[in-house]
């Protein structure tokens, strides 16, 4: 299959939400998908004190662009609730640890520009970081990337 770079990201995109744990940590990551295929990653840790409060049963969503007016722009995660409102976590960006959402940043462009999702999950993976708590941020990341391997998910549902 092709990738066919997109040089603006849409306003909207699609989105999963991929938990997982590492140690006693808890974790979450918005993939945003175009045309199905993971184009950006945001993630951290779940902190329900930094507002990511999401009902379990929330897998998917939307990660949406806002303009703020001064130039900048952030990040919002919707989802419809079982009553089918909808609920914004705004600020995506503000919500995680300033250097995972340098990581993330990077990740998000590898993938914007086509690198197959095998090549970025062992990019991500032989990564050598100084932290633990980093290095199991990237395990995380390389965990919620592999739902995405095509041949490993027809092994999956099998």
């Amino acid at each position: 299959m092709e990738n066919v770079i997109v040089e603006k990201r849409p306003d909207v995109l699609e989105c999963d939400v991929v938990r997982f744990q590492n140690n006693k940590d808890k974790w979450v990551a918005f993939i945003g998908l175009l045309d199905g295929r993971p184009y950006e990653i945001f993630t951290g840790l779940q902190d329900d004190d930094e507002g990511i409060v999401l009902p379990k049963n929330v897998m998917s969503g939307k990660i949406i662009r806002c303009d703020c007016g001064d130039g900048g722009h952030r990040y919002d995660f919707q989802f419809e609730n079982k009553r089918g409102y909808k609920t914004t976590v705004e600020g995506l960006s503000e919500k995680f640890n300033p250097e995972y959402w340098n990581y993330a940043k990077l990740i998000s462009g590898v993938l914007r520009y086509g690198m197959p999702i095998e090549n970025v999950i062992k990019l991500v993976g032989s990564l050598q970081l100084k932290d633990d708590s980093i290095n199991t941020w990237t395990q995380g990341v390389v965990r919620a990337l592999k739902k995405y391997v095509v041949g490993e998910n027809a092994d999956n549902n099998k």
